[in-house]
């Protein structure tokens, strides 16, 4: 068993176990039908996973790793908000007819500052201020942008990402690069260890980018929720059997975060149970 499959059946378990519910209050999302689509959530959930020991895919089901990269490359990388520079269909229900999800995720990102340094938007001046000043505790990016709430058509669930580096070298000599994701609302069942495995590989691109070794990734849930439609399906998974953690790394021949493609994650030795097959999405 992965650690990440002990973190998510322990986590699933403690919301269905001792979760509060919010059946019967006023709810935003629903299901396709119409029905509200009430929860079982916990609060303050908070998950470490250490990128030096494993990577945190889980086994009880397959997670897309390679689509899993290609949605963070499209927000940090290309700093996108269109779906046509997403090569799949997850954003599909919230873009307009000109493919715009409006000012949110990628358009964030992309916005620029100026700085005694110069102009930078939000992911380049994260890359220097961990080649110029790695020890600064102001390396962070935020999409949660008030003024363009209004115009995004869904707001940032993982919006926060804090960088920290300590230094607790190696033989090597390389600095770790550690990250905080913060997240205000998760659908356990569809988004955790999506979630979970596009920052572990963010955090990788990062620091293989600024010479570093990617060390913790810990994930911050504020409202970490299981929909009332997936209780049944969650319990068949988490009494799964799992299976050890695959090996991902990156090709180490590229050090340009730009440069970086879904081709360059490799893994390997990837053992996982069946995939859980039309889920209901609330929307």
């Amino acid at each position: 068993m992965s650690k990440a499959d002990e973190l998510f059946v322990a986590m699933c378990a403690d919301i269905i176990e001792h979760g509060t519910t919010t059946e019967g209050q006023r709810v935003r999302p629903t299901w396709e039908d119409g029905t509200p689509a009430y929860t079982i959530k916990r609060f303050g959930v908070c998950n470490r996973y250490d990128l030096r020991e494993e990577f945190p895919a889980l086994t009880l089901r397959r997670t897309a790793l390679k689509s899993c990269m290609d949605e963070v490359l499209w927000i940090y990388q290309r700093k996108s908000n269109n779906i046509a520079d997403l090569h799949s269909h997850i954003w599909d229900e919230w873009a307009d007819e000109t493919g715009s999800i409006g000012k949110a995720y990628g358009y964030q990102i992309a916005r620029k500052s100026t700085y005694p340094e110069g102009e930078f938007d939000q992911m380049d001046r994260v890359l220097y201020d961990l080649r110029h000043t790695p020890f600064s505790r102001r390396i962070m990016t935020n999409t949660y942008a008030f003024d363009d709430l209004h115009e995004m058509h869904l707001y940032p669930c993982a919006y926060g990402v804090t960088y920290n580096v300590t230094d607790d070298r190696r033989a090597d000599g390389r600095l770790t690069l550690n990250m905080v994701l913060s997240q205000r609302s998760q659908d356990v069942l569809a988004a955790n260890n999506w979630n979970v495995c596009q920052y572990a590989i963010l955090l990788m691109m990062v620091a293989q980018s600024c010479g570093m070794v990617a060390g913790e990734l810990v994930h911050m849930i504020a409202d970490a929720h299981i929909y009332d439609r997936h209780v049944d399906i969650v319990r068949e998974l988490i009494a799964r059997p799992a299976h050890p953690a695959p090996r991902v790394t990156l090709d180490p021949a590229v050090t340009d975060f730009y440069a970086f493609t879904t081709d360059d994650l490799v893994v390997e030795g990837y053992e996982c149970g069946p995939q859980v097959r039309d889920i209901p999405i609330a929307v």
